[in-house]
């Protein structure tokens, strides 16, 4: 593989070492060269450090083009990997010239990048803007600028993010922290505690932020101590201010500081007051010597940062919730050493060179895979996927969720489109494209250019909720087959269909169907009553049965903020409106009670739809007798498996709740509104308390009590089975490559 940097020449800071330290490292994989388009300390750096650089500065615009254009001909580069205005609007000649597939890294706010400089803010920054939406692919250097591109319309399936790295490896032998204060003539207590920031003194930067926290700690500590290392134009106004705010005493600025460790090593909590970053590499710096750190929420920061996990994190410009972490750091030295141990593991783990590197890597060989593939495809998508999608359902956003991933799993360079009510929201989340489920005219446009339609998984086929809904997906199929595409209908569960018509209605679609995967036995017994034999039919799993849970540390951080003590033991009860429902509230309610004094657990509810299943559970709660916990706030897919799997047992309506559960070997009663949560019982041999309009408290607690004798028992025979379910689950998206890599009679 060869691939050619294109970057201006007169970058600095983040973005500087960013480039140079990726295609060093690049260099001892791939044959990469660097263009800078200017001469000076950039390209003299990358040649001390080894880098192939070569300068190409001819005149004009035209000329550099030329002379690029040669440079990729004769030594024949497979890629072209652009940096910043000028090299992104070369690059997109060279794409054009040469076909040759380009990705750019965005390195900060691209509308944001000249706002000092009118001129250039028309010109460069204006051509720049242009020049981005004709550029194949693109890599974020944190997840908020992949947002950032996200919600300016940039398709989310030709966005990679790399984080920035450095050398967790390298030895940095800093200056003891002792030799460190006697060069600057700072005469401290051997106890005093030492905040540092390392920053350029601009307005960018909120110093003024950092001198007012430092305002606030004094009074409580007035021998701590602050360190600025750095200059630039805000240095005498900020020296003005320190002494206004009586910190004269407390706060000493150092100038530039030219080796950085030896700055960091003399600190005790590392901080961050920035208004605007990508990611700076102070925060990395600090991390590799295990420093305690707190940052303000901007950029990237926060993938490395879990606030009160790591470090802290705090608004921009919010000096009192600054200078509180800064007085809980210094008070417990323990907890410093904790926080800079986590801090330093996870940046190692995921923000190392090492690890840039590698991503970087597999980046370019999926691009240059899906460049290959794009060239011989007359489609635009493979696959688009249809269901219930956009609103707020997190048994849906699960189905979603794991049919994306299982089918990249097998494919990870394929090219998908969904249909939701909230494309942003899809988009931004499962790294898809999305557009409107009603924009008939653009779905029937793309149609013509994809391969294979899925109808997601899900109970879509069935008139229970409405008939609007039912001819809607059956409506989404008849087109798919009208355009030529391959329909699935994928790990669905079909009915009730009440109605005749549209028992005839579903037949006649249906039976146009490639093949169906039906996620139980009870959806293929409705199929053989609708006599819809022509598609090829298989009983396989939900989609869902695949995803695993977030980290039990995330888990305990988001409990402990709905004020729920992660150490309880709970059950999990899961409930939805549905028909007369005061009756069963009140047989919940008192179950619910029943738990508590029997056994001494707390009931733990849990939402699956927000906000409609919450004002049920309210209602549940304030019949109680006894305390118990909801979960207010939406959780993701990933962190609702891992709150149910907090539980010893779960009591649940939702389908999905007690499909996560089962994954995870919990014991599940189930409480049957629709004939899947029956099906779906009767698939992993799980107790049924029947149908929610005829609850009987005295049964429900039979069950209860049976389940909780027996829940060892049952937790094994429930991960025997799961195992299972989990193959079959993978069962649909192997089915569905096969369909998209099959060629056209």
């Amino acid at each position: 593989m060869k691939v050619l940097h294109l970057i201006g020449g007169g970058d600095v800071g983040g973005a500087k070492s960013h480039v140079l330290s990726l295609v060093r490292e690049l260099g001892e994989h791939i044959n990469v060269k660097l263009i800078s388009f200017r001469t000076g300390a950039f390209a003299d750096d990358a040649r001390a450090m080894g880098i192939n650089v070569e300068i190409v500065k001819t005149g004009t615009i035209f000329s550099d083009v030329r002379k690029v254009l040669s440079i990729v001909r004769e030594e024949g580069y497979d890629l072209i990997h652009s940096h910043g205005a000028k090299a992104n609007m070369i690059a997109l000649f060279v794409k054009k010239f040469t076909g040759l597939p380009v990705v750019t890294t965005i390195h900060s706010d691209y509308r944001l990048d000249y706002l000092q400089n009118v001129f250039k803010m028309f010109s460069f920054g204006v051509i720049n803007t242009l020049s981005l939406r004709f550029l194949d692919f693109y890599i974020a250097v944190s997840k908020n600028f992949k947002t950032m591109l996200i919600e300016r319309k940039f398709s989310p399936q030709n966005i990679f993010t790399v984080y920035n790295g450095i050398n967790f490896n390298q030895e940095v032998n800093p200056l003891p922290k002792e030799d460190f204060l006697k060069e600057y003539n700072l005469n401290f207590g051997k106890n005093d505690v030492i905040i540092g920031i390392l920053a350029r003194l601009d307005p960018v930067k909120g110093l003024d932020t950092f001198l007012k926290a430092a305002s606030v700690v004094i009074k409580t500590v007035p021998s701590a101590r602050f360190l600025i290392a750095g200059d630039g134009p805000e240095r005498k106004s900020l020296e003005k201010k320190a002494v206004s705010y009586g910190l004269q005493d407390n706060v000493f600025f150092l100038g530039f500081v030219n080796k950085p460790y030896d700055f960091l090593n003399c600190i005790d909590i590392n901080t961050l007051t920035s208004l605007s970053e990508s990611f700076p590499y102070a925060i990395l710096e600090g991390s590799l010597l295990k420093k305690a750190t707190i940052s303000s929420d901007v950029g990237g920061i926060s993938d490395l940062i879990e606030s009160g996990i790591n470090g802290f994190l705090f608004k921009p410009e919010d000096y009192k919730t600054l200078a509180g972490h800064i007085l809980t750091l210094i008070n417990d030295p323990s907890l410093r050493s904790k926080m800079g141990e986590k801090l330093h593991e996870k940046a190692s783990t995921y923000f190392s060179l090492d690890n840039m590197c590698k991503t970087q890597l597999e980046i370019y060989e999926t691009i240059l895979l899906r460049n290959f593939r794009n060239s011989r495809s007359k489609y635009r998508y493979d696959a688009i996927i249809s269901g219930y999608y956009g609103f707020k359902n997190i048994g849906d956003d699960a189905m979603l969720m794991a049919i994306i991933d299982n089918l990249r799993m097998y494919r990870k360079d394929l090219r998908i489109l969904v249909l939701s009510k909230n494309p942003l929201e899809t988009g931004l989340v499962y790294n898809v494209d999305s557009i409107n489920r009603f924009n008939l005219l653009k779905i029937l446009h793309i149609m013509k250019n994809s391969k294979l339609f899925i109808n997601g998984g899900g109970s879509l086929i069935q008139d229970n909720t409405s008939t609007r809904s039912l001819v809607y997906y059956l409506g989404m199929i008849w087109l798919a087959k009208k355009m030529g595409m391959k329909v699935m209908i994928y790990a669905n569960g079909i009915g009730p269909l009440n109605k005749e018509k549209n028992r005839r209605l579903t037949k006649k679609v249906v039976n146009q169907v490639d093949v169906i995967t039906l996620r139980e036995e009870l959806s293929c017994e409705e199929l053989r009553n609708l006599n819809i034999q022509k598609p090829n039919i298989k009983v396989t799993a939900d989609p869902a049965f695949t995803i695993m849970p977030e980290k039990n540390e995330r888990i305990n951080q988001l409990l402990i903020s709905e004020g729920i003590d992660p150490n309880e033991q709970f059950i999990g009860i899961s409930v939805r409106r549905w028909g007369e429902h005061e009756k069963y509230e009140n047989v919940i309610a008192a179950l619910a009670d029943y738990i508590v004094e029997k056994y001494g657990v707390k009931p733990l509810f849990i939402a699956m739809h927000y906000p409609g299943d919450l004002a049920i559970i309210q209602n549940i709660m304030s019949k109680m007798k006894h305390k118990s916990f909801v979960i207010s706030h939406k959780p993701t897919v990933s962190e609702m498996l891992g709150i149910i799997g907090k539980t010893q047992m779960l009591i649940g309506m939702r389908l999905h709740a007690l499909i996560f559960a089962a994954s995870l070997g919990i014991p599940v009663i189930g409480m049957v509104y629709e004939p899947k949560v029956e099906g779906f019982m009767q698939y992993v041999k799980q107790v049924s308390a029947g149908h929610v309009s005829s609850l009987e408290l005295e049964h429900m607690k039979r069950l209860v009590d049976e389940t909780w004798e027996n829940r060892e028992s049952i937790k094994k025979d429930l991960e025997t089975t799961t195992v299972l379910l989990k193959d079959k689950a993978l069962e649909n998206a192997k089915i569905a490559i096969e369909m998209i890599d099959e060629k056209p009679l």
